[in-house]
């Protein structure tokens, strides 16, 4: 009757009746014995839960026992061999307990059922009679025993409603039995039962969530690692439903009173990339494909997309949690620390803080970020983005370190437009206050951060941090309008700010700020046309009202955006113009407005009224500091500068830097800039000064087309200052003392020299202006007061004289010669300088010895003045003294000490002095015995004095070791130098000539030079060595192998290949060849082939360009003029 179909024979069962038989069905279990007697109780049971007002019969009358006479009699009976029980032992969670400790699965199952449907019916009212008789405790051991499917979801049920009550817990069951929980788990993650693994997960989930903080769940890590590689287990499960709620979970494990001691940071970072694995491997669906599944399953709530976005959710919930924990962890020194780590796990870096948070950045970066975006673009839920902005804030705070990279890359992402679109779209009219609190969190630590970046720590840049922080947390609140909307706002006129950070004022200040901050990082929220425009008008209505001022950090943010935003082709003028100029004006310090950005750079230099205001400190600012953060738009502007200038070595020069690069375009398209960089050499200090300095060099080195146009400009200004420090350095006297405080003159001096070193397109003039002329003379006498001991000015003074003679011809400088020689003083400076050098100490390279240096280039001075002097026969008022038995024996014996490029000097000026024949007024060159014999002389030695036929020797052959060194300007110098000697001696004593051509040595030289191969052969000193000697002594060069070997690499390379230069001196020598004797002759078929060279030479057009590539080379700061060393060509 009462298993009836639905029960309703139960239900007309009258009151008495129906709690009778509950009674009696008590005391039946309480005494049955036998398995059929059980079973039918059972059996009678389960149909009486189903019926709620027998349950409550059930649970309320366990204490009452209704009995006849006759069975009462019956019963004392039976049972008066057995101990007196009490009427609590005959109550039904007793009765249930005892099935579940029988031995029958069948029993343990039905009695788990009873109970749950007991509970279901009113967990609150019956769940604390089953606690207090341990029955949770049985359970879990039932839980540690079977491997039933049926069982184990019975089991978890019943639990799920037994968590409930908080006794549950103050008895301490979950304690007891979270063990034999995860075990279970683990055997049904083995079965196929998916609604088992479900409700497994989903009673750990609950027993997670209820466990009071004071009561620790893990009294061992051991405890929590089962517990996470249990959830972890859960997470890769095929069904969503059972990963989803081992999602809740792992939220619920990520609470911090559930940690163990010490925190297991490891296991942690596991359950992290499980969780953001299995989200990462759900596919993304749009709005359309929801429709879709949804039109073809209407009836299935649980389909495949609902099911993946409720574990998106799940799962973004349960990371932004580890987020959470790890910054309770970071805010506790005992966790952060982990004091209980073993010692010798606490090298082990995985097992830290540090890597948890690294871990959490590292899956927010790759995963969560990038495919949270894309579900938003498809379908934004608040919920969703509530957490995500919440995650995205709590990276600020775990990882300090990495977030100026991080945050640049967010900014640069455009998350500043996207978070500032969603406050726009969910957040109007107070809606969604949760989402809005966590987009403007992160909308201000984004700002800080970026702030933090563009500026170093002080005192007046952490009030402007404050300042911006205030802004930012009072306004972005309520600014939850969109971004078209934003002109609008800064357009109004709100009147007077009543309070610093509050209102429509502080509001129009707050869009400024952020604008500027996305727009550093390449973010556009606005065209620029309209941020310019908007910007202007709020200075001006700032000014209008003239009630405040805008404070530093907004009024910097303006500075930027009208920088970064100003149309270039426009030239601001009129109020606009003026109105920016006040707002600047009204800061007291213009460095606290400053952003070193390129833009910032190019908008004050492009109008005058800034330039004139702030253009100075602008350039200051800009050479002094280093690039402070990567602008996404930070672009170089201008040309990239292509160094002409190559060492001896072949190794090209170092490039500019990028603010050297950026401020050459300034320049480039502002000329009035040059004349501030030029103040700032002469009048500022050296740190400065050498910044602008080197902006103007690499301006006059790598530019060729307004070369002429710039000296020019800073021709008349280098003589002002230069007029100023003559003043100055006559005023204090001479001697040394006096050049320690002209501080400028090295700067304007190595400017001067550079300036007049450049190479304008434009021929030069044909005699001195007067501008060049009084340059000259002001350098000259300068140079003549220094000390000896100021190499850091005499060097680029006497590098000055020298170009400013080597650059120009011969014929247009014989006023500057004339004014050189007649000064004394600077005369006296040389001498000095030539007698300084020690007679046999080995010299080291240029650039690391400032003397040596300094001695090479007043050997190419003074060749330079020897040679126009003999030129215009000019007068000379005091004459120097040289050693020549010193040169000869440094260029013989110790030249392996010797720099080369202070050897390629001492060769130019042998070379001047043996052109003159060694008899100049400018020098007056000594000899000794060792190279002239003693006297009386010989008559070859002294038709040779003071050279000596030994000393020619001596000269010969240390010039044929210099020229197989194969050293550029040393082989040029050398056979340079040859060329000279040998047309010295020749005038002198041919005899002496032929004797020094013939010796063994030239054999020697010329089996070198045909074994270095093909390009060695053919280089023009090579070719003119070979010419000289066949002229002065025409047994040496034989037909076969030196000539033959020239003319079949000739033939094989081709004429057009050879250089301008190559091409003269291989003319010299084929026409040297025609006209000589050679012995052996050559065949008639060998004269066939010199005849077809030299015609192929007649055939090739003459080449208009200069037979050397640059005309100055630079090496150790000495300048060198090329054209001084291009192969002599007679």
């Amino acid at each position: 009757m009462l298993g009836s179909a639905g029960g309703s024979a139960a239900h007309s069962l009258p009151i008495t009746l129906r709690d009778r038989v509950c009674v009696l069905l008590l005391q039946t279990f309480a005494s049955a014995s036998s398995p059929q007697l059980i079973n039918n109780s059972i059996a009678l049971l389960w149909l009486l839960v189903q019926w709620g007002e027998a349950v409550s019969v059930l649970m309320s009358n366990t204490d009452v026992q209704f009995m006849t006479s006759q069975n009462q009699n019956s019963h004392i009976n039976n049972s008066q061999n057995q101990e007196q029980q009490t009427p609590d032992h005959c109550h039904l969670p007793l009765i249930l307990k005892k099935l579940l400790l029988s031995g029958d699965e069948a029993l343990h199952v039905t009695g788990a059922k009873c109970i749950a449907s007991i509970l279901v019916h009113s967990p609150g009212h019956y769940s604390a009679a089953f606690i207090k008789a341990d029955v949770p405790e049985f359970l879990f051991d039932r839980l540690a025993s079977t491997n039933s499917e049926v069982l184990l979801w019975s089991i978890y049920s019943c639990l799920v409603l037994l968590v409930e009550d908080p006794l549950f817990f103050s008895q301490c069951h979950s304690v007891y039995g979270i063990e034999s929980l995860v075990r279970s788990l683990k055997q049904a993650l083995q079965l196929a039962n998916v609604d088992v693994l479900k409700q497994g997960f989903l009673l750990l989930t609950e027993i997670l969530e209820r466990q009071p903080p004071n009561v620790r769940l893990f009294l061992r890590a051991q405890g929590f690692m089962a517990v996470s590689q249990t959830v972890i287990a859960g997470l890769s499960s095929s069904c969503l439903r059972v990963a989803t709620q081992a999602a809740n979970a792992a939220s619920a494990l990520f609470r911090l009173h559930h940690q163990s001691r010490p925190v297991q940071y490891k296991e942690l970072q596991e359950l992290v990339v499980a969780i953001t694995n299995r989200f990462n491997e759900l596919p993304l669906y749009s709005s359309g494909q929801r429709r879709r599944i949804g039109s073809q399953k209407k009836s299935d709530h649980s389909s495949l997309a609902s099911r993946a976005g409720g574990f998106q959710l799940q799962s973004l919930l349960c990371f932004q949690t580890a987020c959470r924990l790890a910054e309770e962890c970071a805010s506790d020194p005992v966790l952060k620390e982990n004091t209980f780590t073993a010692p010798s796990q606490h090298s082990h870096d995985q097992d830290s803080l540090e890597s948890l948070c690294q871990c959490l950045l590292r899956c927010c970066d790759s995963v969560w970020i990038p495919t949270i975006v894309r579900m938003c673009e498809c379908a934004p839920n608040p919920q969703i983005l509530q957490a995500f902005y919440s995650i995205l804030c709590s990276q600020f705070t775990l990882l300090p370190s990495l977030m100026p990279v991080f945050a640049t890359k967010m900014a640069s992402s455009g998350f500043y437009r996207l978070a500032l679109e969603h406050k726009g779209i969910f957040c109007v009219g107070s809606r969604n206050t949760h989402l809005n609190a966590a987009c403007c969190d992160f909308l201000q630590k984004l700002s800080m951060c970026l702030l933090s970046q563009s500026s170093p720590a002080s005192g007046a840049n952490q009030q402007d941090a404050e300042e911006v922080e205030n802004l930012l947390q009072y306004n972005l609140p309520s600014l939850c309008c969109g971004i078209p909307d934003w002109p609008s706002l800064l357009c109004q006129s709100p009147g007077l700010l009543l309070c610093d950070y509050k209102g429509p004022r502080a509001t129009q200040y707050c869009l400024v700020i952020i604008l500027h901050l996305a727009l550093q990082q390449g973010d556009r929220l606005l065209p620029d046309l309209t941020v310019f425009s908007s910007v202007v008008w709020l200075l001006r209505s700032v000014q209008e009202e003239g009630s405040s001022t805008i404070p530093t950090c907004v009024l910097r943010s303006a500075l930027y955006l009208l920088s970064v935003t100003h149309d270039k082709s426009i030239t601001l003028e009129g109020a606009p113009l003026k109105c920016i100029s006040t707002a600047l004006s009204s800061c007291q310090s213009f460095s606290s407005l400053y952003i070193h950005h390129s833009a910032l750079l190019h908008f004050i230099c492009c109008h005058p009224l800034l330039e004139k205001q702030f253009g100075a400190p602008t350039l200051d600012l800009w050479l002094t500091k280093q690039a402070q953060f990567t602008d996404a738009d930070l672009t170089v502007t201008g040309r990239h500068v292509k160094d002409k200038r190559k060492r001896c070595d072949g190794e090209q020069e170092q490039e500019p830097d990028t603010e050297i690069v950026e401020l050459l375009s300034v320049v480039e398209k502002y000329p009035a800039v040059i004349l501030t960089l030029l103040d700032m050499v002469c009048t500022r200090e050296a740190a400065f000064a050498e910044r602008a300095l080197s902006v103007l060099t690499v301006l006059l080195d790598g530019h060729s087309d307004f070369e002429a146009d710039l000296c020019t400009s800073l021709k008349t200004a280098l003589l002002q200052a230069l007029q100023r420090l003559s003043v100055e350095s006559m005023g204090h006297g001479h001697g040394q003392n006096h050049t320690e405080e002209v501080n400028s003159l090295p700067l304007v001096l190595r400017l001067l020299c550079v300036t007049h070193t450049s190479n304008p397109p434009s021929p030069r003039c044909s005699k001195m202006d007067g501008v060049h002329f009084k340059l000259l003379y002001h350098v000259s006498n300068i140079t003549a007061r220094l000390s000896p001991s100021n190499t850091e000015s005499l060097l680029p003074a006497l590098s000055y004289l020298y170009c400013c003679l080597s650059l120009s011809p011969e014929y247009c400088n014989d006023k500057a010669v004339s004014m050189l020689l007649s000064n004394c003083g600077l005369m006296e400076q040389l001498q000095t300088i030539l007698s300084s050098s020690p007679p046999s100490a080995p010299f080291v390279s240029s650039s690391a010895g400032p003397s040596s240096a300094l001695l090479c280039v007043s050997h190419l001075l003074l060749s330079s003045l020897i040679t126009l002097q003999h030129v215009h026969c000019t007068q000379v008022h005091k004459s120097l003294s040289w050693s020549l038995d010193r040169t000869v024996q440094r260029i013989l014996i110790q030249k392996g000490n010797t720099d080369n490029l202070l050897l390629v000097s001492y060769l130019r000026l042998l070379e001047a002095l043996l052109n003159v024949d060694l008899t100049s007024a400018v020098m007056c060159v000594s000899s000794s015995p060792g190279l002239v014999g003693q006297t009386p002389f010989e008559v070859e030695d002294g038709e040779l004095f003071p050279l000596g036929s030994r000393g020619a020797q001596c000269l010969s052959i240390a010039l044929s070791g210099l020229i197989l060194q194969k050293h550029e300007l040393l082989l040029r110098a050398s056979v340079n130098c040859l060329s000279s000697l040998l047309g010295f001696l020749h005038r002198k004593s041919p005899k002496t000539a032929t004797y020094v051509v013939c010796q063994p040595w030239s054999r020697f030289l010329l089996y070198c030079l045909h074994s270095s191969g093909e390009s060695c052969l053919l280089h023009p000193a090579i070719l003119r060595v070979i010419t000289l000697l066949m002229r002065h002594g025409s047994m040496v060069v034989l037909w076969e192998p030196d000539l033959l070997q020239v003319i079949d690499a000739v033939e094989r390379k081709g004429v057009k290949t050879l250089s301008h230069e190559a091409s003269q001196a291989l003319r010299l020598l084929l026409t040297q060849i025609q006209s000589g004797v050679l012995q052996p002759p050559p065949t008639e078929e060998h004269k066939q082939r010199v005849r077809r060279v030299m015609q192929s030479l007649d055939s090739v057009p003459p080449s208009e360009s200069p037979i050397l590539p640059s005309n100055i080379l630079r090496v150790g700061g000495v300048p060198i003029c090329l054209s001084d060393f291009a192969v002599i060509i007679d």
